[in-house]
C-alpha cells in the first residue's frame, strides 16, 4: 500500500514456495531504499535457510542465493548495497545432504557481506574465532548505518560479547575488504561473557543497551564507546517488575515494556534521562512487537492474549499525551470471547516459592473434578509463557469442557535472571515440583482429577513432560510430548545441542553428571507397580511427537524414550499391568515447529487432541 489507509497488497506470499507448503519463510528484510526484501526459507522445517534477494516493484527474484545460513539474521547497509548474514561452513557432503536430517554438530559459525548482483562465493568474511567453534555470532546494523555491531554468544545462557565496528572509518568502505583475508576491524566494546547488552539507540558515540548487568530484571545503561570503562544508568532496574524491552522513537523518546506478573505494561520515557512521561492503556495480555524507527512518531504494537487473537495498535507521539487506537484486529468467526474466563493463581511450589499460573475455561463450570484438564508448561532458557490465543485450545474448552491452563515454572524469565536460574543446572528439579505443584493445585481445587488431567510441553517444555511422568505417573491420565529433549546424558553431541549446556549442564562434567542422571527421561522409565513410594498401577496415555528433519532437538530423542518405555512397561513384562497406550507421532517434512503449512498443523492438533480426549473421557458437544 502507499500510505496506512490505502488498500493493501500482497508482497511475498509463503503458501506458493512449495505445493506441499513444506517451504516456509524464516527470515526478511527490506532494503533501507525499499527497493530489495531479502528474505530466508526453510525446507521440511530445517533450521538450514537460504536467502534469496526479491525486487520489490516487479516482485521479481534477484539471481542471488545465499546457502547453509543457520541462527542468522539479515541486516542491511544504509547504502542497500547488500547486508551482513551468519552461516556455518558447508558440509562436506553438502551437495547430497538432505538438510535437516543430520546429526553433526555445528561449528565455526560466521559472519559474512554480500553485495547485491553477486555470487557467495564472493561475500566478505567479516567475523570469525577459530579459537571458539562453538560460539554463534550476529551482526547488526545501526539504524544511522553508521555503526555495525556484532553480538557473540557461546550457549543459550543471557549473556554476550559486543565489538563493534564505524563503518564510516573504511577509507574504501566494506568493498575495500573484497579479496581479502582479514576481517572488518571491529572494536571490543564487552569482552567478557558477563551479562546481556542489546542495543536500544545512540548519538554519535554515546551507546545506550539493554542489560543485566548486577540487574538480574534488566536495566538501561549508557556508554561513550570511546570511553568504554564509563558505564551509568539510565533506567534503574524495578524492584519487581522485568523490563523486556526498549524502542527508541519519535526522536528522542522511548517505548519501554515490562513484564508484570506475566503480563505486559507500557510506558513511554525520555530516551536521554529514562524519565517516566506517560503510561500506554494495554488490554491485559502480551505485546508480542513494538515497530517503529527512531525518526517515527508513529508506532505500532502487536499484541494478543488468550481471548484476543490478535491486533495492531497505532499509537501517535505528535501530541502531548500519546494517541493510542486500534488499528487492524483479527476477527475469528464463531468465536464470542464474552463465553469464557481467565483467572490467575498463584501456586505454592514444594519449597514454598509461589507460581503463577492461568486458567482458561468456559464460564460457570463446575469445580467438583468432573473437569477433562489440559496444562502446558515450559520452564527453561529465560523464555516466559506469556498470555497469546490458540484457536485449537478455544475449541478444546467450547466443545470439550477442557480447562486449559500454564504454569509460569521457575526457568522462564517471567521474574527475570533469578528466576531463570532457580530452574537452570543443579536446581532443573525446581521446575519438575513447580509443574507437579501446579497439577495438585488443580486436582485440590476441584478443577479437575488426575485420571482427567493431561500435561503437555514441546521441545524443553518436552523434557519436562518427560521427567514429570517418569516421577509422578500417578497424577496424569495423559501425557504430550513435543520434540523434547529426552536423552541428557548425550544432548549435547548433536547439532546445536552443546549451546544447551547452559540450561543443563553436561554429562561430560562429574558433578554435572549427577544432576542429569537424576531426570533425563530416557534413564529413568520405571515399572509403578514396583516402585512402593509411587501410588500407581501404569504409566499415564502418552504420544510422544517428532518430525523427521527436526535438527534442533533431533528425533532419536523421542525415538529413544518411546522404545524404552514401550521395552521396560510392556514387552519385557509378561501379562504387563500397562494397558494405557504409549505411541509416537512422527511427522514427515517437518521440522523442530517453525514453518509447517496449516493442514500439517491442524492434523497433528487433530491427532493429539482426539488422543487426548478420548484417554481422558471427554466428550464433543455444541
Amino acid at each position: 500500500m502507499d500510505n496506512l489507509d490505502g488498500k493493501p497488497e500482497v508482497l511475498l506470499d509463503p503458501n506458493t514456495f512449495s505445493e506441499d507448503g513444506t517451504v516456509a519463510l524464516s527470515i526478511c528484510a527490506i532494503s533501507e531504499d525499499a527497493k530489495y526484501l531479502a528474505y530466508g526459507i526453510s525446507s521440511s522445517g530445517s533450521d538450514w535457510v537460504i536467502i534469496k534477494v526479491m525486487r520489490v516493484q516487479d516482485k521479481c527474484d534477484e539471481p542471488d542465493t545465499i546457502s547453509w545460513v543457520k541462527f542468522s539474521k539479515v541486516s542491511w547497509t544504509r547504502d542497500s548495497k547488500g547486508f551482513f548474514y551468519s552461516r556455518y561452513p558447508a558440509p562436506k557432503n553438502g551437495e547430497n545432504l538432505d538438510a535437516g536430517r543430520e546429526t553433526n554438530v555445528n561449528l565455526h559459525h560466521q559472519v559474512y557481506y554480500h553485495f547485491l548482483g553477486t555470487d557467495q562465493s564472493n561475500d566478505i568474511l567479516c567475523w570469525k574465532d577459530t579459537e571458539n567453534p562453538k560460539h554463534r555470532h550476529m551482526a547488526s546494523v545501526t539504524e544511522d548505518g553508521k555503526y555495525v555491531l556484532l553480538y557473540t554468544f557461546r550457549n543459550c545462557d543471557t549473556v554476550n560479547k559486543l565489538h563493534y565496528c564505524d563503518l564510516s572509518t573504511l577509507p574504501n568502505g566494506i568493498e575495500g575488504y573484497k579479496g581479502r583475508s582479514d576481517a572488518l576491524p571491529f572494536n571490543k566494546l564487552v569482552d567478557h561473557f558477563d551479562a546481556s547488552y542489546d542495543y536500544v539507540a545512540h548519538n554519535n558515540s554515546i551507546f545506550t543497551f539493554l542489560t543485566n548487568k548486577n540487574a538480574p530484571k534488566y536495566k538501561l545503561v549508557r556508554v561513550d564507546v570511546q570511553k568504554p570503562d564509563f558505564w551509568f544508568d539510565i533506567i534503574d532496574e524495578d524492584e519487581k517488575d522485568v523490563l523486556q524491552s526498549a524502542v527508541a522513537v519519535n526522536g528522542n523518546q522511548l517505548i519501554v515494556s515490562y513484564l508484570r506478573d506475566v503480563k505486559n505494561v507500557l510506558q513511554l520515557r525520555d530516551l536521554e534521562t529514562g524519565v517516566l512521561l506517560h503510561h500506554l492503556p494495554i488490554d491485559i495480555g502480551r505485546v508480542s512487537g513494538v515497530s517503529a524507527r527512531r525518526k517515527d512518531n508513529s508506532v505500532f504494537i502487536g499484541f494478543m492474549n488468550f481471548l484476543i487473537p490478535g491486533l495492531i495498535y497505532e499509537c501517535n507521539l505528535k501530541g502531548e499525551v500519546p494517541d493510542l487506537k486500534v488499528f487492524r484486529e483479527i476477527v475469528v468467526p464463531g468465536f464470542d470471547r464474552t463465553e469464557f474466563q481467565v483467572n490467575q493463581v498463584f501456586v505454592p511450589s514444594k519449597d514454598g516459592v509461589k507460581i503463577p499460573m492461568f486458567i482458561v475455561s468456559r464460564k460457570n463450570i463446575s469445580l467438583d473434578g468432573s473437569n477433562p484438564c489440559l496444562l502446558f508448561g515450559y520452564g527453561g532458557f529465560n523464555v516466559s509463557l506469556t498470555p497469546s490465543f490458540s484457536a485449537a485450545r478455544v475449541v478444546l474448552a467450547k466443545h470439550l469442557g477442557v480447562v486449559f491452563c500454564i504454569a509460569n515454572i521457575r526457568g522462564g524469565g517471567e521474574y527475570g535472571e533469578e528466576w531463570y536460574k532457580a530452574g537452570a543446572l543443579s536446581r532443573k528439579q525446581n521446575c519438575f515440583d513447580d509443574f507437579i505443584s501446579a497439577a495438585e493445585y488443580l486436582v485440590t481445587s476441584g478443577y479437575t482429577q488426575p485420571h482427567k488431567l493431561c500435561i503437555e510441553g514441546g521441545s524443553n517444555g518436552g523434557l519436562l513432560v518427560g521427567a514429570c511422568v517418569n516421577q509422578r505417573p500417578d497424577l496424569f491420565g495423559c501425557a504430550l510430548a513435543h520434540v523434547g529433549v529426552m536423552d541428557m546424558l548425550r544432548f549435547h553431541k548433536f547439532t546445536i545441542g552443546h549451546a544447551w549446556t547452559s540450561d543443563f549442564g553436561c554429562s561430560d562434567k562429574e558433578e554435572e553428571f549427577q544432576w542429569l542422571i537424576k531426570y533425563s527421561p530416557l534413564h529413568n522409565v520405571r515399572r509403578p507397580w514396583e516402585q512402593f513410594a509411587i501410588k500407581a498401577y501404569q504409566y499415564p496415555s502418552i504420544m510422544l511427537l517428532t518430525a523427521d528433519h527436526d535438527d534442533r532437538v533431533v528425533p532419536l530423542h523421542s525415538l529413544k524414550l518411546l522404545a524404552t518405555m514401550q521395552y521396560v512397561l510392556c514387552t519385557s513384562v509378561a501379562k504387563s499391568p500397562q494397558t494405557n497406550p504409549i505411541i509416537g507421532r512422527i511427522e514427515r517434512k517437518a521440522g523442530h515447529g517453525c514453518g509447517r503449512p496449516t493442514q500439517k498443523l491442524i492434523d497433528e492438533a487433530a491427532d493429539r487432541y482426539a488422543f487426548m480426549a478420548k484417554e481422558l473421557g471427554a466428550s464433543w458437544f455444541e
